[in-house]
């Protein structure tokens, strides 16, 4: 007698394994994606468009061309020896970023505005992987602009160093101080919910943390009221960790990299906060 042909094999549990819909990754796995993701975008716009990247570098090089020549001739800031075009020009590279940043909470208003931010938020991705992906997506954009002003400062004469290591070191900050910058414009617009009254404040608030820093003066000639200012004031770290870098001053590098990242750190969870208050 011939055996029992063999029952056929299930496939229930390959399909299954098919219809199955894959795990959402964790929080701490979509970060990178997210980041990397945005800051793709933002290149891609850039690629497209070229124009703002042209019209932002005129103040810069107006700054350095001007401002910082004629104070050199004039020689009446104290600058331990270095011609002040050379210790303005770390100054006008954060203050180009900064410039940057401090408005990238427009383009979340507009996002609203557009639907793509409710589309965003019902995703898996975690509020705090947006906005850490959009606060170093502007700091990708502020490095470009970096790179246009120190190209600018080195055809002006502008003694900066080349040395890989500090040229990464200066990308670092660059970023850092932009994810902060663009975290406190997305943490007003958050507040205020409308791009003129998110206008006005960037307007209202952009020129005091530059001259309240020591972007244009070092700390020993501003009165004591700004000194203390420009100690609370994240722009001041930035500039003082590009001179030691670029110029080789004194710094205090450990320190200006300390403060940049918890001050990004904190501006991503307070902008990650009000993130879902835009959406209503």
């Amino acid at each position: 007698m011939s055996e029992a042909p063999a029952a056929p094999r299930t496939v229930s549990a390959d399909i299954s394994l098919l219809l199955k819909p894959p795990e959402p990754r964790s929080g701490w796995r979509l970060l990178p994606a997210r980041v990397a993701a945005m800051c793709a975008v933002e290149l891609q716009k850039l690629r497209h468009d070229r124009t703002e990247l042209y019209t932002r570098a005129v103040q810069p090089a107006l700054w350095l061309l001007i401002f910082g020549q004629t104070f050199t001739r004039i020689k009446a800031i104290p600058t331990h020896g270095i011609p002040y075009i050379d210790y303005l020009a770390p100054g006008i590279i954060a203050q180009s970023a900064m410039f940057i940043a401090i408005f990238y909470g427009i383009q979340i208003i507009w996002e609203r505005d557009a639907g793509i931010l409710n589309k965003l938020l019902v995703t898996p991705t975690p509020r705090s992987a947006l906005t850490t992906g959009k606060a170093f997506a502007a700091g990708v954009k502020s490095l470009i602009q970096a790179v246009v002003v120190i190209l600018i400062a080195a055809l002006l004469g502008v003694s900066l160093t080349w040395n890989p290591l500090k040229l990464l070191g200066v990308g670092a900050i660059v970023i850092l101080g932009s994810a902060f910058f663009s975290c406190l414009s997305m943490t007003i617009a958050g507040i205020v919910l409308s791009r003129d009254r998110l206008m006005g404040i960037g307007q209202a608030i952009t020129m005091p943390l530059f001259f309240g820093s020591n972007a244009l003066y070092p700390l020993s000639v501003m009165p004591g009221w700004l000194q203390a200012v420009s100690k609370v004031n994240p722009l001041s770290y930035e500039v003082d960790a590009l001179r030691g870098l670029l110029l080789g001053t004194p710094a205090h590098l450990a320190l200006d990299f300390a403060v940049l990242a918890v001050a990004a750190a904190l501006g991503i969870t307070a902008a990650s906060s009000l993130l879902g208050r835009l959406a209503r």
